[in-house]
């Protein structure tokens, strides 16, 4: 009974990640699509979109592997997966910071805009998947 209740934990948290990736394709290809059509020049738009979308893709095929790893777990394999969710939860931070780096190197080296949306875009995904993580990890907190 327990690994069944930790198996459909795993997959439902692999599934809002699924959105998430799907959601972030998503708009990525409308921001570039309709800045390209509109010939707009909005660069801080342009470089987020890219970002949302470039991530997207990597989330994507990251999900495709988990959801082909999805299997029972004992309990060591539950301590495993609780250990890479709150390791995956600390790139995040990771991420996060990195994005906001890219955002004030850009600033202060020239107001660079499209770094700056690049930057922004770092920032989103790490903020999205940091939650994503943290409500997994709490959740696996009370099962294992």
């Amino acid at each position: 009974m327990w690994s069944d209740t930790l198996l459909a934990a795993e997959r439902s948290h692999l599934i809002r990640l699924t959105l998430w990736a799907i959601t972030s394709t998503l708009l990525g290809t409308g921001i570039v699509a309709t800045i390209t059509v509109r010939r707009t020049v909005a660069p801080i738009l342009l470089w987020f979109g890219i970002q949302s979308l470039a991530w997207g893709l990597v989330e994507l095929v990251l999900v495709t592997i988990g959801f082909q790893q999805l299997a029972m777990r004992d309990v060591s394999g539950a301590t495993r997966l609780d250990r890479l969710t709150w390791f995956t939860a600390g790139l995040d931070v990771g991420i996060m910071v990195a994005g906001v780096a890219v955002v004030a190197l850009a600033w202060l080296l020239g107001r660079r805009l499209a770094a700056i949306g690049a930057g922004l875009g770092i920032v989103v995904q790490g903020l999205g998947l940091l939650v994503m993580n943290l409500t997994f990890a709490s959740l696996l907190a009370r099962l294992v």
